[in-house]
């Protein structure tokens, strides 16, 4: 089954060229070698490059062990380079060659030939890579498929394609698998085996009890803000474990470095600043997300705020929490602060959106909670509820856009509407 990932294949055909290491990153099992090895490959020969112009190593492949050797693997690419025409190297699981940087390196100056690369193991599963390459390599990251690409796959009623997704999440795998059993045996197997080992291994956890524990009250968290020091003194209380707020911050870290979630500061739209001590932490995946709480733990409105940051994350927008506060006059004829939160302020370049998500806005008294905070920003940048009831959007008196989660994830521009 293909699935058109056609963001990211603009992004490996837009780095053609450039003088830079391609590398592509992202958590495993989301579709890297596919997105390499098949699409961009298929991209290639439709222009007209010759096929011996490609050179295609599957560095896993046992095959190809002879290969994971630096000398050996420059020789080998050398000798596919047969002429001053355009060439093409597609390096899969480069972390299994030792020194890969210093491969990776020698090409840097040929004009006519472009690497691509990916990798699978913890250290190359983090940040750390990009900085190793910075000024000699080029981020394309990728992430599981998004709502529209997993439905351009499933196609069918759009409710019943999204409990599918909001319940396994979009890994590629699980759309060649039949039963709710066999996606959750992959998920449960996927995470434990592979997440979580790595980031252990990678660095060099003694707690690995406390760690799984703080994974999972993430996990429980989506949509609630983190504060380390809090977690620490229930760690303290509760499970008498002794972890300071800097050692949970660290796992955050480590958790947020290999992509598993992502974290979201806290900004105060009046005073324009972040609020350091407070953050939210949303799941790259939520199948992966859900597997680590055994499927108990479905709370559709937390994971539909999780999939509309993901949708906007993949969109290119930086996003935040937005607070905002908000004075009056109290009984006593002082002056009380309240603070309202809005889910996501999203931004690009000039481009600034507030956005609020609302499972359901059955009358006119959610309405009014729901939009409070975004009626308390008295600026030009557009405000959006976004809801999961099957309506068409519309705008309010006060210019806020309403708009249906279908709209939101099917529609690129929806935003604007």
């Amino acid at each position: 089954m293909e699935v058109n990932r056609d963001r990211y294949l603009n992004a490996l055909i837009e780095g053609q060229g450039n003088g830079l290491i391609k590398i592509v990153t992202g958590i495993r099992r989301c579709g890297k070698s596919y997105l390499l090895f098949k699409l961009f490959v298929d991209y290639l020969l439709s222009t007209g490059m010759p096929d011996d112009h490609i050179v295609r190593i599957d560095l896993e492949d046992y095959r190809n062990r002879l290969l994971r050797q630096p000398e050996a693997l420059l020789a080998y690419i050398d000798s596919r380079i047969v002429d001053k025409g355009h060439h093409v190297v597609l390096l899969d699981e480069i972390q299994r060659v030792p020194a890969f940087e210093e491969v990776l390196n020698s090409y840097l100056k040929i004009r006519h030939v472009d690497v691509y690369v990916t990798g699978s193991n913890s250290r190359f599963l983090s940040t750390d890579i990009i900085t190793e390459f910075r000024g000699r390599g080029d981020e394309i990251h990728l992430r599981p498929l998004c709502f529209s690409e997993y439905y351009s796959a499933v196609g069918g009623d759009k409710s019943e394609a999204w409990r599918e997704y909001h319940t396994f999440g979009g890994l590629p795998h699980l759309l060649s698998l039949t039963s709710d059993e066999k996606k959750t045996q992959y998920l449960r197997g996927l995470h434990s085996a592979v997440y979580q080992r790595d980031l252990v291994e990678r660095n060099s956890i003694a707690k690995v009890d406390e760690f799984a524990a703080i994974l999972r009250v993430v996990a429980s968290s989506v949509g609630t803000p983190i504060n380390p020091l809090r977690l620490a003194n229930t760690f303290q209380s509760v499970a008498h474990a002794n972890l300071s707020s800097a050692t949970i911050s660290r796992y955050l870290d480590f958790m947020s470095e290999a992509f598993l979630i992502e974290k979201s500061l806290h900004y105060n739209v009046k005073g324009k600043k972040y609020i350091n001590s407070l953050a939210k932490y949303y799941f790259t995946d939520l199948g992966l997300r859900n597997a680590l709480l055994d499927f108990r733990q479905q709370e559709e409105s937390h994971i539909m705020e999780n999939i509309i940051y993901n949708e906007l994350r993949m969109r290119g927008f930086r996003v935040d929490v937005g607070i905002v506060d908000i004075h009056r006059r109290g009984e006593t004829d002082t002056f009380v602060r309240t603070r309202l939160e809005v889910d996501f302020v999203a931004d690009s370049g000039t481009r600034r959106y507030y956005i609020q998500s609302a499972l359901h806005i059955p009358d006119a008294d959610k309405m009014r909670q729901e939009t409070r905070s975004l009626l308390s920003i008295h600026d030009n940048f557009r405000k959006v509820v976004i809801v999961k009831d099957h309506i068409k959007a519309w705008h309010t008196e006060e210019g806020l856009l309403i708009l249906g989660l279908f709209d939101f994830l099917l529609i690129p521009g929806s935003l604007d509407f």
